[in-house]
């Protein structure tokens, strides 16, 4: 794919003198930190931006409100908007949910849910693990019993994310327990504001602030209408949306962006008398670490234009790139020194200086808080074993 084409420029930098003008600063700023908690209040500021220019999905056609590009567009699209440290987009609901429902849910609920989930009307989250069916999704016994029109929903969910400030929920529940366990699973959809959702928070080690969540489900009554899919025959669904999410949690422009945040602060540090980064040693680290995102770039890239869709190779992009970011964080971890080990939060608040360096702020909330890649949208023993046996062919 030539993504270097006179109009393939021009869009490019049409792409990137907008971020430079309407991304806010502020916004700006708190991504710069690898942040994941931006509040909500930023997300839907910046997206209301994005809505305005008609680039709020920008992989949805356009029948649904999208721009409707092609695949090089979309890419262009990703990597400035990573380059420019502009927030996620709102994923539960856009790339998640949104393309499933595409393909999998009725007009009414496409003309319910989309142009909501377009307009950032609806905040949305996952909840798919449970206390016991982490890495084992199909063990999940959140369980929903038909009565009438509704589903009367027990059990819990884990690690929701941004399940505090969520309007709905997707979710996982079991409707059959009789046979083998990927079968009886059913796609609900439901409005955190039903009677009987409670949410509690789960505080992480990092210290960055609530991110995630524990959702707990007492007769809730869900109406049938708001059943993605079958009865039963949810895994079908999960398996498409794990390959959307497993595909995106590679996050190589995000990669980039940190790369080139981590060349830059190594370039400005002190070390021996002279600058990091000249530094045999942690030059050669970077180095090593730049070949091996590179590498992943180019098998994203052999996935999104080799003109067959990504099935379980998704899940070498989810293993290796979430395993590359993770050590890029790392180094940067290692580049702020014992700094990075201070909660510089109670420093300002006792003294009203910074300890150490800028990237003190959020070198070790970030690495800590990165270390949730290796396991969210499955685990990467997890996805070993995809690629062992769905791409390699062996068999136990």
């Amino acid at each position: 794919m030539n993504l270097d084409t006179p109009e393939l420029r021009a869009f490019r930098q049409e792409v990137r003198d907008f971020f430079a003008r309407e991304l806010p600063e502020d916004i700006r700023g708190k991504v710069a930190e690898d942040r994941m908690d931006l509040p909500k209040e930023d997300q839907r500021r910046w997206h209301d931006i994005l809505v305005k220019k008609n680039w709020a999905v920008p992989s949805w056609p356009v029948e649904w409100g999208g721009p409707g590009w092609d695949d090089a567009r979309q890419y262009i699209y990703e990597r400035e908007y990573a380059l420019a440290d502009a927030p996620r987009h709102m994923s539960y609901g856009i790339n998640l949910l949104g393309k499933s429902m595409m393909k999998f849910g009725t007009e009414a609920q496409k003309t319910r849910f989309l142009t909501r989930i377009r307009n950032g009307d609806d905040f949305w989250c996952q909840g798919f693990s449970e206390p016991n069916a982490g890495s084992d999704l199909a063990s999940l016994q959140c369980k929903a019993v038909r009565e009438g029109e509704h589903y009367v929903v027990n059990g819990s969910k884990m690690w929701t994310s941004e399940g505090h400030v969520a309007d709905w929920i997707f979710c996982l529940v079991r409707t059959d327990g009789s046979g083998k366990k990927q079968f009886g699973i059913t796609f609900l959809l439901i409005d955190m504001k039903s009677p009987g959702v409670e949410m509690q928070p789960i505080w992480t080690y990092d210290g960055g602030g609530r991110e995630v969540n524990q959702t707990f489900f007492t007769d809730v009554r869900v109406p049938v209408e708001n059943r993605l899919g079958d009865e039963n025959q949810g895994w079908n669904i999960v398996k498409y949306l794990l390959g959307i999410e497993r595909f995106g949690t590679a996050e190589v422009s995000r990669s980039l962006a940190m790369l080139a945040r981590l060349k830059r602060f190594a370039a400005g540090a002190r070390h021996r008398g002279g600058r990091l980064i000249d530094d045999p040693a942690f030059s050669r680290k970077i180095a090593e670490v730049e070949i091996e995102l590179r590498a992943v770039e180019l098998t994203e890239m052999r996935l999104l234009f080799g003109g067959a869709p990504a099935g379980a190779e998704a899940s070498l992009l989810k293993l290796r790139g979430t395993e590359v970011q993770g050590r890029i964080l790392e180094l940067l971890y290692d580049a702020v020194g014992s700094h990075a080990q201070v909660r510089i939060g109670d420093l300002e608040a006792a003294k009203g200086v910074p300890a150490g360096p800028n990237q003190a702020r959020h070198a070790g909330t970030a690495f800590f808080n990165y270390r949730k890649t290796l396991i969210y949208a499955g685990s990467n023993e997890i996805q070993r074993n995809i690629i062992a046996k769905a791409v390699l062919g062996l068999r136990g």
